[in-house]
């Protein structure tokens, strides 16, 4: 890896949970960042505090203290107000095919040509994404994992267009993070959610057959295979209409083992949908890590 160096200037496209943690990541190291939300740009920039806050009470901030943060950190409301300079533009939008495809279309008209673009996706196609693009040779994936700032992981996911000075120049970016990387070749899933999601149905369909509740299930895979959380605690975390968009994803790619447990459809249809509605596979209305009901 050649450059370790953290980019100076950042542009996220979506102010939510994972825009918030990378927006975050990147302002604690002293990049500049211009975060985009077309929604409530208070509830965004009041996420992000939240994070650093969080962050400083496992001292976590490397002695920076939270204003200081906060002041790198800009707040818009369209994707033109990006910086024309920025090193690096990730998009954080939800996992709605046209939408990033707008997204990143419009992030391309407003940044010069050397800026790096960015999709946080975890499933969807790199190389189908960036046929929307003028010059697909800057964009790759940069999977990101939640919650962000703790994570230590990133998917970088090359497509055949990626140029591989932007696969360089993203790995030392991930690095500066303080972050590990997987390079990996795009494909249906990458590889850690088509791994994730695979394990994480079978889970589900395990609760559903009444083999195992769903504490003993989770605590089977963390005590007898080390896994420091279980396959429902983590779709929980992960939020189950994410894990049912994935799913049906790769079903529709890679075939029927992928198809999503009427449990998990049922659950999102009630609007279960884990850790940050309150009630997933678990009730997580009492504390953070969730408990059986």
């Amino acid at each position: 890896m050649t450059d370790t160096a953290v980019a100076v200037r950042i542009g996220v496209i979506g102010g939510g949970r994972m825009g918030a943690g990378i927006a975050q990541s990147f302002a604690a190291l002293g990049s500049d960042v211009t975060v985009v939300e077309s929604g409530d740009l208070a509830a965004a920039r009041q996420r992000i505090r939240n994070g650093l806050s969080a962050a400083a009470d496992r001292n976590a901030l490397g002695g920076s203290d939270i204003d200081t943060i906060m002041g790198r950190i800009t707040l818009a409301a369209a994707i033109a107000e990006l910086p024309a300079d920025s090193d690096l533009v990730i998009e954080a939008v939800p996992e709605t095919p046209r939408l990033k495809a707008e997204v990143l279309t419009a992030a391309e008209r407003a940044v010069g040509p050397d800026t790096v673009l960015a999709s946080n996706t975890s499933s969807l196609s790199i190389t189908e994404l960036g046929a929307v693009l003028k010059d697909p040779s800057r964009f790759l994936g940069m999977h990101f994992f939640n919650p962000v700032p703790a994570s230590k992981l990133v998917e970088v996911v090359r497509a055949p267009a990626t140029a591989p000075g932007v696969t360089e120049r993203v790995r030392g970016w991930v690095a500066a993070l303080g972050k590990a990387e997987v390079l990996v070749n795009d494909a249906p899933g990458f590889a850690t959610s088509r791994l994730g999601v695979c394990l994480g149905l079978e889970a589900v369909r395990m609760l559903e057959d009444g083999v195992a509740d769903a504490e003993s299930i989770d605590r089977a895979m963390e005590l007898g295979y080390r896994h420091a959380l279980g396959p429902l605690r983590s779709t929980d975390l992960v939020g189950l209409d994410v894990r049912l968009a994935i799913a049906e994803h790769l079903a529709a790619t890679l075939g029927p083992r992928f198809e999503p447990p009427q449990l998990l459809r049922d659950k999102v249809a009630r609007g279960e949908l884990g850790r940050k509605t309150g009630r997933g596979f678990y009730d997580w209305n009492g504390g953070t890590k969730g408990t059986t009901r």
